[in-house]
């Protein structure tokens, strides 16, 4: 029986915990965003500790090599 490949997310909601702009945006497959600059308030938002890119800590969905199981940035 064949292995079946989950269904990835390739769009997530970021959160701006500073002003809580929304906005939705596509993830990168292959890599983390570390950074990603807020476009209602400027503010730079980094990953939580513990988390491995922005869209782990302030997305709807985690990223995609997160939502794979693969783990990100060699975690």
């Amino acid at each position: 029986m064949a292995s079946q490949t989950p269904q990835v997310s390739r769009v997530s909601t970021l959160t701006c915990p500073h002003c809580g702009a929304a906005e939705d945006l596509e993830m990168p497959t292959e890599s983390c965003q570390w950074f990603h600059e807020c476009t209602a308030c400027g503010a730079v938002l980094r990953p939580r500790p513990g988390d491995c890119c922005v869209f782990c800590s302030y997305g709807t969905v985690p990223c995609p090599p997160v939502q794979t199981g693969e783990g990100c940035c060699g975690s």
